[in-house]
């Protein structure tokens, strides 16, 4: 398996790269270190790819494109690389303490990724003076230093489109002002809402992301922070101006284009099979049957409920695991805890020795209660849940009323 990845593009290996560009990195800063060179040699755009099949690339990436003409360098800055194969990086994922790094590569390598994965790639030219492109051209090279060039990732607030963003807002001489109020929280949009604008057509990324995200994910962001979605820093620098020192005001993009065209389209990347809802739906079905075959013949069926409760108790040492130690944003604190909690794999044992015996499980009461008022109280409650979780709670509750009605009738 592959060491180093780029986020959007699982097939760039780190070591295969430093074989293929170690010329190419070494001709960009040798040409970046030469500040005297005639502007129009020079052209430095933004990049940003579409959306893919792949969890990692539903909301497309951002990289910057460096071009040199005199020097014969086309070179691509990817702030998306990272180290599947470092040590515990699924369970350093989940704490949030993800760390990425920039890369370099050619265009010509990146421009045939994209065009292999199906995924259009549009340019934005930006309309930097000669100043400004030697200043960007320093800071990425900078960026670069082995020291500098990792980071600690954070997919809402310090991601492959931020990073792009803050090192070109630095370079400009004076300021970039967009067309929108950037700052003001009265956009009616939440980080939830653009998780599901860019899950559209993939029910299952939709469904784990929105078990993972808690109620501050539901909160009203300004369009600064909708920038993390590279589509939105294309669309806010398309009507960006740069105000420089003396007041006068240009374009930050002078051109756009698309550069790779794949004939492809969102819809052409959505998943098929059966959606969480669906499955749901199924398991709701099934568990109802079981339980009125049960009450009927007077058998507890703690078989079942081993498995239900098993299943809930693991989803839910996952969630309070999330809620309580990492550092993602937006992940706490998160309602569903109230359905699916670490007690019911705690107190698992407890609760089937009393199913199995056809006794009153004060815990199964208690869950009972909690569901209930769960359901009950559904669309008041400060979080927006997946649908597909109502028949899964829906499942537990019948399954805790089936022990209740069994001891009653054993009375």
């Amino acid at each position: 398996m592959n060491s180093f990845y780029c986020a959007p593009t699982l097939h760039y290996l780190c070591s295969e790269m430093k074989r293929t560009s170690l010329l190419l990195i070494i001709s960009v800063f040798c040409a970046l270190s030469l500040k005297a060179q005639r502007t129009d040699s020079i052209r430095i755009s933004l990049l940003t790819c579409a959306s893919g099949s792949e969890i990692y690339s539903l909301f497309g990436h951002t990289a910057i494109r460096y071009e040199n003409f005199t020097q014969g360098i086309d070179a691509v800055f990817n702030y998306g690389m990272f180290n599947f194969n470092a040590p515990n990086f699924i369970f350093r994922f989940a704490l949030g303490e993800t760390d990425y790094q920039l890369g370099v590569t050619s265009y010509e390598r990146f421009a045939e990724e994209y065009d292999y994965l199906g995924r259009d790639v549009w340019q934005q030219t930006l309309n930097l003076t000669q100043d400004e492109k030697v200043r960007l051209a320093g800071l990425l090279q900078e960026n670069y230093h082995p020291e500098n060039r990792v980071y600690r990732y954070n997919f809402f607030y310090d991601n492959c489109a931020t990073r792009p963003r803050d090192q070109i807002e630095k370079a400009i001489d004076g300021s970039l002002q967009y067309a929108d109020n950037m700052t003001d929280t009265d956009t009616g949009v939440s980080f939830r809402d653009l998780l599901h604008k860019y899950n559209e057509g993939h029910p299952w990324s939709r469904f784990g992301m929105d078990m993972c995200m808690g109620s501050k994910a539901d909160e009203p962001i300004n369009r600064r922070l909708m920038m993390f979605v590279p589509f939105y820093v294309q669309q806010y620098f398309e009507t960006a101006q740069i105000i420089n020192k003396e007041g006068q005001a240009r374009p930050l993009v002078s051109s756009e284009e698309r550069v790779v065209v794949t004939g492809l389209t969102a819809a052409d990347h959505r998943s098929g099979g059966i959606t969480p809802m669906q499955a749901a739906l199924l398991l709701f079905i099934l568990v109802t049957a079981a339980t009125i075959y049960g009450i009927r013949r007077r058998k507890a069926l703690w078989g079942l409920d081993l498995l239900l409760f098993f299943c809930a108790g693991v989803a839910g040492c996952i969630l309070a695991f999330l809620a309580l130690f990492s550092q993602h944003p937006a992940v706490s604190p998160n309602y569903l805890l109230f359905v699916f909690h670490p007690l019911h794999l705690f107190c698992l044992p407890w609760m089937i020795n009393k199913v199995r015996k056809q006794q009153k499980s004060w815990y199964m009461a208690a869950n009972f209660i909690v569901l209930t008022l769960f359901i009950l109280l559904w669309a008041i409650i400060p979080q927006r849940f997946d649908f597909a979780v109502l028949p899964l709670a829906l499942c537990l509750l019948i399954r805790s009323a089936s022990n209740l009605i069994l001891t009653l009738k054993k009375r």
